[in-house]
């Protein structure tokens, strides 16, 4: 019985260190380029974003200077940059505005001003599989666990 109490612990440990484990990053959208139109056009913001791995609980931070806003949209707005239909309570006006990435959908972010978004200003962000490894992982253990609390109620 307190082989199978210890073993259980030890489940119940790391099931919390996986899910907690790793410290949140914060990510400065364009790194040196900021929030602007991108002189390279669209791609500047993809490659960007590529480069990185992004993870449940990080933040992304966009920064700039001049006349742009920064927008959390649908994939529909984001690909056709619709600014029409992004309410006036969805779009941020003033730098800096950060995000906490609290879901492994994709998340879509453009500028709503003019023709920002159609030259380029915009990004999405996708966590990494690697991060919804770990919540399987974790959600695996968790499982196992109380697998464990049953059977040991039923012996």
């Amino acid at each position: 019985m307190a082989a199978r109490v210890g073993i259980l612990g030890h489940l119940i440990v790391v099931a919390v260190l996986l899910r907690c484990g790793a410290a949140a990053d914060t990510y400065y959208v364009g790194d040196d380029m900021a929030w602007s139109v991108p002189p390279a056009g669209a791609a500047a913001y993809s490659l960007w974003a590529g480069e990185k791995s992004f993870e449940l609980g990080d933040t992304v931070v966009f920064n700039w200077t001049g006349d742009h806003t920064v927008a959390k949209v649908s994939k529909d707005v984001y690909d056709n940059c619709t600014t029409a239909n992004v309410l006036a309570n969805d779009t941020q006006s003033t730098s800096p505005v950060t995000y906490t990435l609290n879901s492994t959908e994709p998340q879509y972010f453009i500028c709503t001003i003019g023709t920002h978004c159609s030259l380029g200003q915009k990004v999405t962000i996708t966590i990494s599989s690697a991060s919804s490894l770990d919540a399987v992982t974790t959600m695996f253990l968790s499982v196992m666990a109380i697998s464990f609390l049953i059977s040991m109620k039923i012996s």
